[in-house]
């Protein structure tokens, strides 16, 4: 997910926390004022600004302003700063609402120059509340890191005076500003911790509109049903304090929470109980915005038709905001999107105004001289550059650059690497569709370079949120990637080679690092070149990369410049292939299906660099593979005669690099085995696995040292105590278990439950601080991909970097625990007695089940183990 995106998002879902100030002092107490006192009662004027308070909240802003007006003349006549700096402070948040923006400015300015003198508690007091103001106007204004500042000095004093709500109140409102500027994860962490403090407090409204910008928080996060959770405690809240705008602005939260959690018709309902109960116009705009993109996404045109036409009066009427200003670039982003699909023969049309390009560019001409008016770079950029897109769709190429160009210099002035990265992007693309290559080849190079500066929070976003990895960073580096390799009919140089590899070694990062939520691969590692130049000329390493057009293939061979060629199949042609493989290879019947298939991606992967192999004494092929090919094992190509593992050994890697490479086979072995034949009781969907004893039988024959924990033994305690206690090299577990895309589905089960991948990570860091010894090889033999997930081989090599391990072995799917047995055991055999290497010994196992048994010759049986890091 990309930052702007939830930018743009969070502007649609997220009400400023606004802290309106009421009287903390008894009228006049310590001070004695030798003016005339005011005809009006102090009480009375009390209640004018209560008042006031009431016709705010239900939007009826110019009878605020007025009533608010009154009350400051009469404390000014009166001479009482303090109240008068809390009326003017409210005074300025009417103004902020009324987009009167340099009355809100003057307003807040007069109001902390009437406090700002006294240090008593009760003036500190208020100079904290007015300050919350003074940073929500700041925001509204675009100016997120001014409001953060403010906000923290806010907190500075709370903590002075020992007022924990006002801390609260003031961390609430840092977090917003926080998610503006992009910290989704520093936001996160801050409100988690607010809520820890507010769990034990009563019900308040403060306590609601922390818990929605909770929710809002896991909802940008990708953590949906969490968010959805807290979300609904936020809106009981409101609903017993009958708040109707609190209660409204939840609705919205909820309602983009279910949008995002595809469940479109929740979100429909939500949307449209937010629209019936807000009192502010611009919900209402908001949620109409919402609710018309999840209609016309679904293709409900008639239930939009009405939508259509109501909304553009909505937004004339709104007052000048920020919101409104984002609401005019929300509204221009769905009508470009749905503009092409809408069905000539629906009710709506392509041919309907507001579809139109004059209608879309004049939605965005305005929020751009909006957003001048109130000061918002960013905001500026955000509509200048979708201009340039809108631009770029109807292939107005000059127009779109110099717009692209104009958003990214805005981008730039206020320090926007996530608004700056789409920028450049776009630019790239125009100067490709212009024929200049070489300009568009450095502009990918900027946006991919502010995409890594982003990198430990673009990575805390979760892949199902709306505004997915996979739409908004993985078609940049793929796209950069299809530039550097275009050939024009010349050969391309060893560097541009390289930089393509470091590339989509890159993007395989990004994935890992968005899987974890977490920038995590920071280990010392060293060049795979290195190992195969220097301690391995028998390995080549191929690197297939999936463009969109074609697939290009990069080998590298000891000692030889870089190897490249590229085959005329599309990425759909690939992955249709790859699909039908994948599901025939577990099917029994499938056998001449599978030898055709596999030959295909034969003739498409190694023959063109066969005879290169032959002639360097290659014996060890290791893959760093991409997208749809991580889900098949490259041991089951087939050149017609043969599978690829008759001739090589396989292996494959996560990228150009390797965790401190040492050969297994130098080194004694200590297994600690860990095995379930039984499942728990609440797991009842995974079957026996009785062959595990055969197989830890098979493991001992060999003369390992090993230590065994079998069923109830083979607990997560247990499993982390001995691996702490021991210096075991080698951690083995028969066990059910599941590789995923999600990482929270990626999980081994012991008899205490589901082993999550994160735990793996959790224990081994604290383990790195007491032993010293590496574990060199994982071997997880009874586990399995998620079906239907066609990203799931990034849960085993989740698995296999989380772990610590420098190698794993794991299935892609779930195999005969007889056939396991002996292909495990033969594994060890040849690891202990022939000296091997890890990927060898794999290798002659394998044969063992293909040539000398039978039963379990079909791929479906030995081709479902791979080899993953280290190979030596």
């Amino acid at each position: 997910m990309c930052k702007f995106s939830a930018y743009l998002l969070l502007i649609f879902v997220t009400a400023f926390v606004l802290i309106f100030v009421s009287p903390v002092l008894k009228p006049s107490q310590a001070t004695d004022f030798s003016v005339e006192r005011s005809s009006l009662p102090e009480k009375s004027l009390q209640d004018l600004v209560k008042q006031g308070k009431e016709l705010y909240e239900i939007g009826r802003l110019g009878e605020a302003q007025e009533v608010l007006q009154r009350v400051s003349q009469r404390y000014q006549v009166l001479r009482d700063k303090l109240r008068l700096a809390m009326v003017l402070s409210n005074l300025a948040l009417v103004y902020q609402h009324r987009g009167m923006l340099a009355q809100a400015n003057q307003a807040i300015a007069d109001s902390l120059q009437l406090i700002s003198i006294n240090t008593s508690k009760q003036h500190l007091q208020v100079l904290a509340q007015i300050l919350q103001i003074q940073g929500s106007l700041q925001l509204e204004q675009g100016q997120a890191e001014r409001a953060l500042t403010t906000w923290q000095r806010a907190e500075k004093i709370y903590t002075q005076i020992s007022d924990n709500s006002g801390i609260a109140r003031s961390y609430i409102n840092q977090a917003q500003a926080l998610q503006v500027m992009g910290f989704y994860r520093r936001a996160l962490t801050m409100l988690i911790e607010v809520d820890k403090t507010l769990q034990s407090q009563p019900d308040s409204l403060t306590k609601a509109i922390e818990l929605r910008s909770l929710g809002d928080t896991l909802q940008l996060t990708g953590d949906l049903e969490q968010s959805r959770q807290v979300l609904q405690k936020s809106l009981e809240i409101a609903q017993n304090l009958r708040s109707p705008q609190e209660m409204s602005s939840t609705f919205l939260s909820l309602g983009n929470t279910a949008r995002m959690q595809q469940e479109d018709r929740d979100a429909i309902a939500f949307y449209q109980q937010t629209i019936t109960t807000t009192p502010s116009p611009l919900t209402k705009v908001q949620a109409q915005i919402n609710l018309l993109s999840v209609l016309l996404n679904t293709r409900q045109l008639s239930i939009a038709k009405p939508l259509l036409a109501q909304i553009p009066d909505e937004l004339d009427k709104l007052p000048l905001s920020q919101i409104a200003v984002y609401a005019r670039i929300h509204l221009a982003q769905n009508l470009m999107t749905v503009a092409t699909n809408v069905n000539d023969n629906s009710s709506v049309s392509f041919s309907d105004p507001i579809f139109s390009s004059k209608y879309i560019a004049q939605l965005l001409v305005a929020a751009f001289q909006q957003a001048k008016v109130l000061g918002d770079t960013r905001a500026e950029s955000y509509a200048i550059g979708t201009l340039g897109k809108l631009y770029e769709q109807q292939k107005q190429w000059s127009n779109a650059q110099k717009l692209t160009q104009q958003a990214l210099l805005l981008a730039q002035s206020v320090n926007a690497p996530d608004i700056a990265y789409n920028w450049y992007w776009q630019r790239g693309r125009l100067l490709k569709q212009q024929g200049d290559i070489p300009s568009a080849i450095a502009a990918y190079d900027a946006a991919i370079a502010e995409l890594q500066s982003l990198r430990n929070d673009l990575v805390a976003v979760n892949r199902d949120v709306q505004f997915s990895f996979k739409e908004s960073v993985e078609p940049v580096y793929r796209e950069s990637v299809a530039l550097l390799l275009r050939s024009q009919g010349q050969k391309l140089s060893e560097e541009t080679l390289d930089k393509a590899r470091q590339r989509i070694e890159a993007l395989q990062l990004a994935e890992l690092d968005n899987f974890f939520r977490e920038a995590c691969l920071n280990v010392t590692k060293v060049v795979l070149d290195n190992v195969v130049d220097r301690d391995n000329p028998t390995t080549a390493i191929i690197y297939p990369i999936i463009l969109k057009d074609e697939l290009q293939v990069i080998v590298k061979v000891a000692k030889q410049q870089l190897h490249h060629y590229s085959v005329n199949k599309s990425q759909i042609e690939i992955e249709n292939i790859v699909g039908q493989l994948q599901l025939y290879l577990t099917e029994p019947d499938r056998l001449e299906e599978v030898q055709s298939l596999s030959q295909q991606l034969y003739t498409w992967l190694i023959q063109p660099i066969e005879s290169t192999l032959q002639h360097s004494n290659i014996n060890t092929l290791v893959f760093v593979l991409d997208g749809v090919l991580r889900n098949i094992p490259m041991a089951a190509l087939h050149d017609g005669k043969q599978y690829l593992v008759q001739k090589y050994a396989v292996a494959l890697n996560l990228g150009l690099q390797l965790q401190n490479p040492k050969p297994l086979a130098q080194k004694k072995l200590q297994v600690l085995a860990g095995g379930l034949i039984q499942p728990p009781p609440n797991f009842k969907q995974f079957l026996p696995l009785p062959e595990i004893k055969s197989e830890f039988n098979l493991i001992a024959k060999t003369g390992v040292s090993s230590t065994k924990l079998v069923d109830r033994e083979f607990t997560s305690k247990a499993l982390f105590g001995n691996m702490n206690a021991s210096p075991f090299n080698v951690v083995h577990l028969a066990t059910h278990g599941q590789f995923s895309s999600r990482l929270e589905d990626t999980f081994v089960l012991a008899a205490d439950g589901p082993i999550n991948v994160t735990d793996f990570d959790l224990f081994l860091r604290r383990r790195d601080e007491t032993r010293r010894e590496a574990i060199e090889l994982l071997v997880l033999s009874a586990c399995q991909t998620a079906t239907g997930d066609n990203r799931a081989t990034l849960g085993l090599a989740g698995v296999a970097v989380r772990a610590g391990a420098r190698s794993t072995v794991a299935s892609l799917w779930n195999v005969g625990d007889r056939s396991t047995a002996i292909l495990i055991g033969e594994f060890y055999r040849e690891l202990v007695s022939a000296k091997v290497t890890k990927a060898e010994a794999l290798r002659r196992a394998q044969l063992t089940l293909l040539q000398k048994y039978p039963n379990y010759s079909r791929p479906g049986y030995w081709a479902a183990y791979v080899l993953v890091g280290n190979w030596l």
